[in-house]
């Protein structure tokens, strides 16, 4: 498991960066791509979850209401590269078309199990990942989205790691049972100190002040997405979203927290710095 996760790691990790840095319709394209796989995956999840009787759906015969999910999420996620008002009337739309889809279905039981599970997954994958592009698109080389991401990660692996090497006390064993109270103390220590490192490098306009702020924030969104979504694998009895991703389970398993902290560093970028 470790050595496919190291490997995945070298793999994706430099692809992901090289993508970032280029920008442009390259990025927004492989954006909405990680994102249509990611609701895939979340769209089975939430199905599942209301008709635990069923196991989750396969990813690759989906129904149409998960293909007018997944159609929904990239439509969110590319009209993100031509501003908010495309943005927001996207989600609009998707959220219209997916009631005229049920109701065209016309299967009251099915269709109110559908109807929520596509606005949930437009709303959850869609709204919150298309920041992604809304966050690359607020300056020209990608520091930002840089800074959202990486600092993300370290807090990842620092709570990954502390909580392998000294964690004992489980933090919330109902949902995550392998999440301890001294992985997540990892986590603050090391997004904090990860937010605060980055600053220099990425030479982003935030004083030191600024960037200790965002140190501070980041670390216990990510803790908290990321136990979200352990909350709702938990409700749908599976460990995780698919095995896309070999070592660390699904798309969505990896977004969990990006799905969070994007928004809150667009909007900290936003509000506080720009």
């Amino acid at each position: 498991m470790l050595a496919q996760r190291l490997i995945t790691a070298a793999v994706g990790i430099p692809l992901i960066l090289a993508v970032t840095l280029l920008g442009g319709p390259l990025y927004t394209i492989v954006a909405a791509a990680i994102l249509s796989l990611a609701a895939l995956e979340c769209f089975a999840l939430l199905s599942s979850a209301q008709d635990p009787a069923s196991a989750p759906a396969s990813l690759w015969r989906p129904r149409l209401p998960a293909l007018a999910a997944v159609g929904g999420v990239v439509l969110v996620t590319v009209a993100a590269d031509s501003g908010f008002d495309e943005w927001t009337g996207a989600a609009v739309e998707g959220i219209g078309l997916a009631f005229l889809l049920v109701l065209a279905l016309g299967e009251p039981r099915g269709g109110l199990r559908d109807w929520t599970a596509i606005v949930a997954t437009l709303a959850y994958v869609g709204i919150l990942g298309s920041y992604i592009v809304l966050l690359r698109n607020l300056d020209d080389d990608g520091n930002w989205i840089l800074m959202a991401v990486l600092a993300t990660w370290g807090a990842d692996t620092f709570a990954y790691a502390t909580g392998k090497l000294i964690g004992h006390n489980k933090m919330a064993p109902r949902i995550s049972p392998g999440k301890t109270w001294e992985g997540t103390a990892g986590a603050l220590v090391g997004g904090f100190a990860t937010v605060v490192f980055l600053n220099s490098p990425l030479a982003l306009p935030m004083s030191f002040s600024e960037a200790a702020l965002l140190g501070l924030l980041l670390p216990p969104v990510a803790v908290a997405a990321d136990l979200g979504e352990s909350l709702l694998k938990r409700g749908a009895g599976v460990k995780d979203t698919s095995e896309l991703v070999p070592g660390h389970g699904g798309f969505l398993d990896r977004l969990d927290s990006i799905l969070f902290t994007v928004p809150l560093v667009y909007y900290f970028a936003i509000w506080v710095v720009l």
